[in-house]
C-alpha cells in the first residue's frame, strides 16, 4: 500500500542559523589547516553544496573572519563558568573553571595560530564589522547568554576579560569570609597564573587543574611560613 501521509518539511534556515551551521563544520578544519582550507572541504563538512557557503558568504576570508569571531567568543565559556554549581567547594568550582578556560584558550589559540602560519591576515574583517571580533557579551546575572557587540577589537578583549573575570568573581564569592584576599583580587591573580601557559624554555611543564588550584590556595610551601 503506498503512503499516501503529507510529510513535513523541515523549517527552512534562517541565514544567520545556516552561517553558524558553516562556522560550525569549518572551525575544526581552520584548526587543523588555517587558510590553506578550501570552500569545497567546509562545504562536505556541512553536508552542503559550495554554492551554498557562498550565499551567505560574499568569500572565504569572511568566513574564516567568522570563525575567528565564533573562536575568540567568550560567550561559551561564560556558559559554562555560569552553570559550575556555587553549592561545591571552593577547590572543585575552581578546578572545572580551570578545566573551562583551558579549553577555551585552546580552541582559539588552534584557529589563530593556524590561520597565522599559513599568512591569514587577522585584521581584516568581514561585513559584520571590526567591532564584532572578540567582543564580550553583555554582563549581568551567571547566565552569560547573547553575541558579541559594540567596540573595537580591542574594547573586545578587554570586555571579555572583564566578563570572565567578574564570571570568577562570583565563583568565588560564597567563600568570601574564608579567605584572607577579596574575590576580586583572587580572580585576578587566579587569571593570572592561568592565561600565561608553559614556554618551551621550560620543558613545557603545566599544573594541573588540581594543582594549580592548590598553589593558588595553599601556595607552594611544605608547611606556611616554613621558608620566611
Amino acid at each position: 500500500m503506498t503512503d499516501t501521509t503529507p510529510r513535513r518539511r523541515a523549517p527552512a534556515m534562517s541565514t544567520e542559523q545556516r552561517r553558524a551551521m558553516i562556522v560550525a563544520a569549518a572551525l575544526p578544519l581552520v584548526a587543523e589547516r588555517g587558510a590553506a582550507v578550501t570552500t569545497s572541504q567546509i562545504a562536505r563538512a556541512a553536508g552542503i553544496g559550495e554554492g551554498t557557503v557562498f550565499r551567505v558568504f560574499a568569500d572565504k576570508d569572511e568566513l574564516l573572519d567568522a570563525c575567528v569571531t565564533e573562536a575568540t567568543d567568550p560567550g561559551h565559556v561564560l556558559r559554562e563558568l555560569a552553570s559550575i554549581s556555587l553549592d561545591d567547594p571552593l577547590a572543585d568550582r575552581l578546578a572545572q573553571a580551570v578545566e573551562a578556560l583551558r579549553a577555551h584558550l585552546e580552541r582559539m589559540g588552534a584557529v589563530i595560530g593556524a590561520l597565522h602560519g599559513t599568512g591569514h591576515r587577522l585584521e581584516r574583517r568581514g561585513r559584520q564589522g571590526e567591532e564584532s571580533v572578540g567582543q564580550a557579551p553583555q554582563s549581568g546575572g551567571r547566565a552569560q547568554e547573547g553575541r558579541p557587540g559594540g567596540g573595537g577589537a580591542s574594547r573586545g578583549r578587554e570586555a571579555s576579560m572583564r566578563a570572565i573575570h567578574e564570571a570568577m568573581v562570583e565563583l568565588i564569592e560564597p567563600d568570601r569570609a574564608a579567605l584572607r584576599l577579596e574575590p576580586e583580587k583572587i580572580a585576578s591573580v587566579f587569571m593570572g597564573m592561568l592565561f600565561v601557559r608553559p614556554q618551551a624554555a621550560s620543558g613545557g611543564v603545566e599544573a594541573s587543574p588540581e594543582e594549580l588550584v592548590d598553589i593558588l590556595l595553599h601556595g607552594t610551601l611544605k608547611t606556611p611560613g616554613s621558608a620566611a
